[in-house]
């Protein structure tokens, strides 16, 4: 079981976590939602040890407990298969002391009935630490989440970050520890990998609690809610669906409950004023004067704030604003990209499709001029002004700034903190949040950061790699609705549905080094 009790947590002035209490069951496997910056990643890290709470307890009872965090945290120099395997070292321990004890054996080197005896008690010791199955566990959780049988020998550090995220994430499955924690497990899952978690964990016997904004997969593995919000949990059965039909429920509730109360505590209030100058009423009036301070009130639902994006194209592009002619690349032997070609015309918005690894990000990147290709040309209409958020950008942030000095570097030097602040002030750093350290922001805020950041710049042009990563369930789908109106021509690679049915005019998909449209998607801009 997983549990907290009377968690607090601050950073600075800010109070985070205020009073925190939930338990979870054996075999529960819940979600934990709530706006980006609310602390849900604070809460996962003070339960799994991570982080130290200021006031109450948090951790699991019977058995361990593994955590997924959002760095990978891989030893770049390790292969693969034997950065999973650290997650058995006492069956790692025991598999080299049988290597050992064989060696003794056959170099007759020892008492030979005292090293027999020895091998089989490591033997049955490896057996019942099921040893001899986790070479398989781990071949079967790296196919789930999309390796190759040949990455089992490749160095971590030669992986990308997407891959090393997966990696990490293969790292806790193989565990299988009774209890589980995961922040943000389906970010860099394409939807075959994504649909293969969510199987495994719907069928895991072990206590989960996980962060994600992917609502689907919340549907399909979660059967409890924990909202997080304003420091505090609240708990709702069920699924996602669910979790939005009771919260809705409850509000209404709140509200007509508040609604009553306003009129009740207005219809004394009037009887207070008309007859507090009646000395024949004064008892009745000092009744209901107490009566009405007695009352606790019944707050009304505070609305959340939303992300305000305005995004405005600037200036007119040329009609035909890129053309790919015959791009290829190559990693050293690992062709990514074979004779893509592709034009793209002036309100277009282009979304590339294909599974992690395809060469999306890649084409992105020579698009962008970021990277060279191994042969062919890109070549951009008059008139383009081109902004690419890649999709590690909140990565980049320089942890010793705050938010304030981060959007500066990227804006003009004569641009004054209030036209900056009223910038952040759409992406909810408000008052002294823009003073925040960007070290102690959330993934999601660090995002928002880097969101700010990307839009501040002129463009008629976007190259989005990845766009939605991180973003809370309404912050994402406010910038799905902004590029849905976006009135220049965007270049988007994406595994948001919402991208796909929502905003792209053309698809294409990016597979085994090719490139090609999906005429089903093709839509006329309007």
């Amino acid at each position: 079981m997983i549990y907290a009790e009377n968690i607090w947590k601050s950073f600075g002035n800010v109070d985070v976590l205020t009073g925190v209490t939930f338990s979870l069951g054996d075999g529960e496997r819940v979600g934990l939602v709530g706006p980006n910056g609310a602390g849900k990643s604070t809460l996962l890290e003070i339960v799994a040890g991570v982080d130290e709470a200021d006031e109450g307890r948090a951790g699991a009872r019977g058995g361990d407990l593994s955590f997924l965090q959002q760095e990978a945290g891989l030893d770049p120099g390790r292969l693969l298969v034997d950065e999973l395997w650290t997650a058995f070292p006492e069956a790692r321990a025991v598999e080299a002391e049988l290597a050992e004890v064989a060696a003794l054996i056959e170099q007759g080197d020892g008492d030979l009935d005292t090293l027999i005896e020895r091998q089989s008690t490591l033997f049955e010791r490896f057996e019942a630490l099921d040893g001899y199955r986790i070479d398989q566990r781990i071949g079967r959780v790296l196919a789930g989440l999309g390796f190759q049988p040949s990455d089992r020998d490749k160095k971590c550090g030669a992986f990308s970050g997407g891959w090393q995220m997966r990696a990490a994430l293969a790292k806790v499955l193989v565990h299988r520890p009774p209890n589980l924690l995961l922040d943000e497990p389906t970010n860099h899952l394409d939807a075959a990998s994504r649909d293969w978690l969510a199987l495994e964990l719907s069928e895991y016997r072990g206590t989960v609690l996980l962060v994600t904004h992917d609502t689907e997969f919340h549907d399909v593995v979660v059967n409890r809610v924990l909202e997080l919000k304003d420091g505090r949990v609240q708990s709702y059965t069920g699924n996602y669906t669910d979790y939005q039909r009771q919260k809705a429920a409850r509000i209404a509730q709140q509200e007509q409950a508040a609604s009553r109360q306003e009129r009740e505590i207005e219809k004394q209030t009037r009887f207070i004023e008309r007859f507090r100058a009646k000395a024949s009423k004064a008892t009745a009036v000092k009744s209901r004067e107490k009566a009405v301070a007695r009352i606790e009130r019944v707050e009304r639902v505070r609305t959340e704030r939303g992300v305000a994006f305005n995004l405005k194209s600037s200036g007119r592009s040329e009609l035909r604003v890129l053309n790919v002619d015959h791009v290829g690349h190559a990693y050293g032997d690992h062709v990514v990209l074979v004779d893509v070609s592709l034009q793209v015309e002036r309100g277009q918005k282009v979304v590339l499709i294909g599974p992690n690894g395809s060469g999306k990000s890649t084409l992105l990147k020579i698009v962008a001029g970021l990277l060279e290709p191994s042969e062919g040309t890109v070549t951009w209409g008059d008139r383009t002004r081109v902004g690419y958020y890649d999709q590690h950008q909140d990565e980049a942030l320089d942890a010793g700034r705050t938010v304030l000095e981060e959007v500066r570097t990227v804006a003009g030097q004569d641009t004054g903190d209030g036209p900056l602040r009223a910038i952040l002030g759409r992406f909810l750093f408000t008052g002294d949040d823009v003073f925040k350290p960007v070290s102690v922001l959330s993934g999601g805020e660090r995002s928002r950061v880097a969101l700010a950041k990307f839009l501040i710049q002129p463009s008629n042009v976007l190259l989005l790699d990845e766009p939605t990563n991180h973003l809370d369930v309404g912050t994402r789908r406010r910038l799905v609705e902004a590029l849905e109106g976006y009135d220049g021509t965007i270049i988007c690679a994406s595994h948001d549905p919402a991208i796909l049915e929502r905003v792209a005019t053309r698809v294409y998909e990016v597979s085994d080094g090719e490139c090609r449209e999906l005429e089903e998607h093709r839509r006329d801009v309007g």
